[in-house]
């Protein structure tokens, strides 16, 4: 005969493993997930010396910065990314024409651990900056703008998310409309954001008409972008519906240092003109594509409670 005792406890034990059960039903099967993240597949096949080049270009990123007329910002900023861990190199798209980059004035700083590759431009065009560069290594690149002061805590944390995704994803601390004010968003903006490196060259690959318009306004090259990255998702995984073309970041500790610069130099998007530009670019791309791919999403990712440890300067 089982004591009182005896029976709670085997009461108990039952009623533990009947949750157990419930919960494993709601967990993916293996298959499900099969080839959704390619890059956790190791490939027997490959050597040692290809083996270490793959575990720089998915544990790492490269930075790209394009910048016009804010040398002194631009150094502020480089310094302050000096610190990043997991960050493989910095390339500057130099917009300011017929002027000679800071690379002599940089090097005389002294050494640094993130080396600093500035590409000369020949053309001042927004779409500069989403070139295919031949020093980009890594399969991660975050974008960024040469106003825009991102802390490492936050670079950290969004590069950590990107990795939990898979590669496709671009991932943006910034959308077209504010997720705080509608709670949904179509569009990611690349002034902050990660990306795989494939979407350079796919970008290179659009329509001629495609990068006349962006050429025409200097505006949009971050439209095309969602729409390049919204058809690709949408190709590769043989679905009928459209797919969002990222997944907003919230920032504990992002800054905008326009004002600091000693030019004045103020961005484009302050251009009277730069929303209605915005609204002919969306109508004419989808004309062009023949398609509108982009879609409303809602997800956001966030770290609560973090600190802020940009050290830059104080809040006040």
């Amino acid at each position: 005969m089982i004591p009182r005792r005896g029976y709670m406890v085997l009461s108990l034990l039952l009623v533990l493993l009947l949750v157990g059960g419930v919960l494993m039903a709601f967990v993916p099967s293996a298959e499900k997930h099969q080839g959704a993240d390619f890059r956790q597949h190791s490939n027997p096949g490959l050597t040692q010396s290809h083996k270490q080049h793959r575990m720089v270009e998915e544990s790492k990123f490269t930075i790209i910065m394009q910048t016009y007329n804010r040398t002194d910002v631009l150094l502020k900023l480089l310094n302050h990314y000096q610190a990043m861990p997991h960050l493989q190199r910095i390339i500057i798209v130099w917009n300011n024409i017929g002027e000679p980059t800071p690379q002599k004035l940089w090097d005389s700083l002294g050494p640094h651990p993130v080396p600093i590759v500035f590409k000369q431009q020949s053309t001042n065009l927004m779409r500069n900056r989403l070139q295919s560069f031949k020093e980009i290594d890594t399969d991660a690149v975050l974008m960024l703008d040469d106003d825009t002061l991102v802390s490492v805590p936050d670079v950290s944390f969004a590069f950590s998310v990107w990795n939990e995704f898979t590669v496709m994803e671009v991932l943006s601390y910034r959308t077209q409309k504010s997720q705080e004010e509608t709670g949904k968003y179509s569009m990611v903006l690349i002034g902050a954001a990660f990306f795989h490196r494939r979407y350079l060259q796919l970008f290179q690959e659009q329509d001629k008409a495609v990068l006349a318009l962006i050429d025409e306004t200097q505006n949009c090259d971050d439209i095309v972008m969602n729409f390049v990255v919204s058809l690709y998702l949408k190709k590769i995984r043989e679905t009928s519906y459209n797919r969002p073309s990222g997944v907003f970041v919230k920032p504990v500790d992002m800054r905008n240092l326009e004002k600091d610069a000693s030019s004045g130099y103020q961005g484009m998007w302050h251009r009277p003109e730069h929303l209605l530009q915005r609204s002919y670019c969306l109508n004419r791309l989808a004309h062009i594509y023949g398609v509108m791919p982009l879609c409303f999403s809602n997800l956001m990712v966030s770290q609560f409670g973090f600190p802020s440890y940009a050290n830059h300067k104080s809040r006040g």
